[in-house]
């Protein structure tokens, strides 16, 4: 098992500076679309670009957004270290999306990057929380709601089938929901827009 603590350093610093390259910017550039941050929900992520631009941009800043939770916590596996360091390596990259030093620290909200680091780790919990979202979407058509209701059955999935990544699931729960703050509000006031 590697422990070196310059690589778990620098793992974790990569990470969070791959988290802070918000795809659904140079995406919306290609596709000639307007700034994300300024339409719609006002959301970098892929489901405001979908919004505003239909679902090739979105799919593509989807897969990018994930591919750099992804990737991360990969090398990490590959490189031998721990659980509990891949789960600090995919909390960097989920935090870099978040708070990205690249865009003065307002982000999205970690949703795809989440996705790509959970595919990483935990397989099979990440699968059925992807499923979640999909019969939740299927059903309401709301990207926030069917988000929150996938996040949060992230950890009793996480906690019946792949226990050692509980710890992971709890944090990026708790990340994730806070950040959907102002969803959550509209959705008590039946004010939040379908997708």
């Amino acid at each position: 098992m590697n422990s070196n603590p310059i690589l778990i350093v620098s793992l974790c610093f990569a990470a969070y500076l791959a988290g802070s390259v918000l795809f659904a910017m140079p995406v919306c550039r290609a596709w000639q679309l307007p700034d994300p941050r300024v339409l719609g929900s006002g959301n970098p992520g892929a489901t405001n670009v979908f919004r505003n631009g239909g679902w090739k941009p979105a799919l593509v800043t989807l897969l990018l957004d994930a591919f750099k939770g992804w990737l991360p916590v990969w090398l990490a596996n590959v490189a031998g270290f721990s659980i509990i360091v891949q789960a600090m390596v995919a909390l960097c990259a989920v935090t870099g999306h978040m708070i990205p030093v690249f865009y003065r620290f307002k982000g999205g909200k970690g949703v795809a990057t989440g996705l790509g680091a959970g595919l990483a780790l935990a397989p099979l919990t990440t699968g059925l929380m992807a499923v979640l979202w999909l019969l939740a979407m299927w059903r309401w058509r709301i990207s926030a709601l069917a988000s929150v209701i996938a996040i949060v059955s992230g950890p009793v999935i996480s906690a019946l089938l792949e226990p050692d990544t509980l710890p992971l699931f709890g944090l990026l729960t708790l990340l994730i929901v806070v950040r959907h703050r102002n969803n959550l509000i509209r959705l008590a006031q039946g004010r939040e827009t379908g997708l």
